[in-house]
C-alpha cells in the first residue's frame, strides 16, 4: 500500500495547480456546510428553547366530557341521531398523587409536576383584569420551567399568601412588590394575595395573564379541593415527546399533549428548516464531487504515459485504481480539515457581527465535535467516491497504447 500513497502523492505535488483547485473546492463546500448547519442548529435550539421555556413537553389531563347516544330498549337503534356536545368543566385527575409517582418512576422522564389552573379575575382598587391561576407546588414546577430566570423584581416564592405576577398585569393594576391584589373567580370565592415577584418570560399574553399561587389556594379558588387539573411532565428526549405523551396517555388512561402537537407550525417551520439545509448541502457535495472528478479525469490524461510505464511494469489494475482513489481521499480528507477551519472562522466572525440591540448574540452559534466530524467523513468519503470514474478510466488504459501515443 505504501507505493500507491507515494505515486498517489507525486502526482498531486506534481500538479500543483490542479491540487490547489480540488483543495479550494473542498475547502468552500466544507466551509459552508459548516457555517450553515451551525447557524441552522443554533437557530433552531434558540426557537425551541424560548418556546419550551414557559411550558411542559407533555401535558396529561383528564379525557374531555362527552355525551352518550340515549339506546333504545332493543339495544338496536340510538332514539337520538344528534348528540349535542357537552360544556367541558374543570375536573380533577383521580389518585393524581399515585399517577405523578408512577411517572415519576418512568426512566425517559425527568419532571413531573401537579397544576390546577382556571380563570378568575385580579382585582386592584379600580382596576379588574382576567387573569389565569397557576397553582403550583414550587419546587416540582421549577425544575419543569426556570422561573426564577425570568424575574425582574423580586423573587419567585410561592407560599401562603405569597404570590408571582407578569410585568404587564403589574403595570396594568399598577402593582409593584409588596402590594395586596384580590384574586376573586366566578363562582364568588376570593382570596387576598401578595406581590412577591414579579416575571418577564417574554410572551406578553402570559405576562398578562399569569398568576403564580400555591397549590392549595388554587384548589380553595377554584373549587376543586385536594384535585390537580393536569400534570406537566418533561422528558430526556424533547423530540420524542409526542411518542412518549401516547405511551403515557396509554399507561395512565389520561389525555397526553406534547409541545409538538400544541406548537403544530413551530414543527412545520422547524422542518422547512432543515430539510432547505440539507437541500443546500446536498448540492454543495454535488458540486464539490463533480470538481474533483473533473480534474481527475483531466489529471488521468496528462499522466497516461506513466500510467502506461506503470503498467508495462507490472503494475495491476487494482493497484492504479488505488493510486487515484487516494487521490480522491486525500484531497477530501485535507480539504475538510481546511474547510472545517474556515467555517468555524465565518461563524465566529458572523457570532461577533451579528448581535442585538443590548450586545447579547442573536442566536447562539452551534460548533459541536459531531459536526466537524460527519464534515470531515462526509467529504472524505465524496472525495473517493468522485475518484471512482478517473481512477476505472485510468485502470483501463492499454499500456501499448498509452506510451505509444504520448
Amino acid at each position: 500500500m505504501r507505493i500507491e500513497w507515494l505515486l498517489a502523492l507525486r502526482f498531486l505535488k506534481e500538479g500543483r495547480a490542479q491540487t490547489f483547485f480540488m483543495l479550494g473546492g473542498v475547502t468552500m463546500g466544507v466551509g459552508v456546510i459548516v457555517f450553515l448547519t451551525s447557524l441552522i442548529t443554533g437557530l433552531q435550539r434558540s426557537i425551541i428553547q424560548k418556546t419550551l421555556g414557559t411550558q411542559a413537553h407533555v401535558v396529561m389531563r383528564t379525557p374531555d366530557d362527552e355525551a352518550r347516544r340515549i339506546i333504545s330498549p332493543n339495544n338496536m337503534l340510538a332514539v337520538s341521531a344528534n348528540v349535542e356536545r357537552r360544556a367541558q368543566r374543570l375536573s380533577s385527575i383521580l389518585q393524581w398523587q399515585q399517577t405523578i409517582h408512577e411517572l415519576e418512576l418512568r426512566p425517559e422522564v425527568t419532571a413531573v409536576s401537579p397544576l390546577v389552573s382556571g380563570p378568575s379575575f385580579a382585582v386592584r382598587g379600580s382596576a379588574t383584569k382576567s387573569v389565569a391561576l397557576m397553582g403550583i407546588d414550587q419546587e416540582k414546577y421549577t425544575r419543569i420551567v426556570p422561573m426564577a430566570s425570568f424575574m425582574k423584581e423580586g423573587e419567585f416564592r410561592i407560599a401562603a399568601n405569597d404570590a408571582a405576577i407578569g410585568i404587564d398585569l403589574a403595570r396594568e393594576l399598577g402593582a409593584t412588590l409588596g402590594d395586596k391584589i384580590r384574586l376573586q373567580t366566578a363562582g364568588g370565592r376570593s382570596e387576598t394575595i401578595t406581590v412577591a415577584g414579579i416575571f418577564d418570560v417574554g410572551i406578553r399574553d402570559l405576562n398578562r395573564r399569569w398568576v403564580f399561587i400555591t397549590l392549595r389556594s388554587a384548589q380553595n379558588l377554584l373549587d376543586l379541593v385536594g384535585g390537580v387539573s393536569s400534570i406537566d411532565v418533561t422528558v430526556r428526549d424533547l423530540f420524542s415527546a409526542e411518542i412518549i405523551g401516547q405511551q403515557l396517555g396509554a399507561m395512565t388512561g389520561l389525555t397526553a399533549e406534547s409541545w409538538m402537537k400544541t406548537n403544530a407550525q413551530l414543527m412545520v417551520g422547524l422542518k422547512s428548516q432543515s430539510a432547505s439545509s440539507l437541500l443546500i448541502q446536498f448540492f454543495v457535495i454535488i458540486s464539490v464531487a463533480f470538481g474533483i472528478t473533473s480534474v481527475l479525469v483531466v489529471s488521468v490524461i496528462q499522466k497516461s504515459r506513466e500510467v502506461g510505464i506503470l503498467r508495462a511494469m507490472g503494475c495491476s489494475r487494482r493497484r492504479i485504481t488505488r493510486i487515484f482513489l487516494l487521490q480522491g481521499g486525500f484531497v477530501g480528507l485535507v480539504g475538510s480539515l481546511l474547510g472545517c477551519g474556515l467555517g468555524a472562522l465565518l461563524v465566529t466572525f458572523f457570532a461577533s457581527t451579528a448581535k442585538n440591540p443590548d450586545g447579547t448574540p442573536i442566536f447562539p452559534v452551534v460548533l459541536e465535535p459531531r459536526m466537524f466530524l460527519i464534515a470531515a467523513g462526509v467529504a472524505t468519503v465524496t472525495g473517493i467516491l468522485a475518484a471512482a470514474a478517473p481512477a476505472v478510466r485510468a485502470a483501463k488504459l492499454d499500456p501499448v497504447v498509452a506510451i505509444r501515443n504520448v
